[in-house]
């Protein structure tokens, strides 16, 4: 399960829930759309029955939950998903943890995380080199290729 989104504070008297979501999948929050969240040590089965955009963020209301009594148990949670399978979309569980390589094949070191940046995504190497996923031109079976730019690399150690 992805983490998909948290759920923030009641919105109004009839269940409504204020959520930010992590992803830009519009089948999230689409009509009856199936999250969880875990509230205290009991999983939660979440149907979405209505969501609207509000800002940034989005009201969204589940099935079940029908006062703001039932959606102050919510509020805090984070919300979970099955993967989507779309073999157009990289995903960072995917990235991290897989070798990358330049063009030439030559290891730049594995990725250790995902870096959410306002321009893009970085993949973050175990020995500190930093690479914009927009230069990432395939993956598979664990392994990122990528096409950096020449002196993307300043430190010999890391290309």
């Amino acid at each position: 399960m992805l983490v998909v989104g948290r759920i923030g504070k009641p919105h109004g008297l009839h269940g409504d829930l204020v959520v930010s979501f992590t992803t830009d999948r519009s089948e999230r929050w689409q009509v009856g759309s199936i999250l969880s969240s875990k509230v205290g040590s009991q999983e939660q089965v979440l149907t979405v029955e209505s969501a609207r955009a509000q800002s940034d963020r989005w009201v969204v209301h589940f099935v079940g939950y029908d006062t703001r009594n039932d959606a102050e148990r919510l509020v805090n949670a984070e919300l979970f998903a099955e993967p989507i399978d779309d073999p157009n979309s990289l995903w960072v569980h995917q990235l991290i943890g897989s070798v990358v390589v330049d063009m030439t094949g030559q290891i730049l070191g594995a990725c250790i995380a995902v870096i959410d940046n306002p321009a893009h995504a970085i993949l973050e190497l175990d020995n500190g080199g930093l690479i914009p996923v927009t230069f990432i031109v395939n993956h598979a079976n664990g392994r990122t290729t990528v096409d950096p730019p020449e002196g993307l690399f300043e430190d010999e150690s890391l290309a």
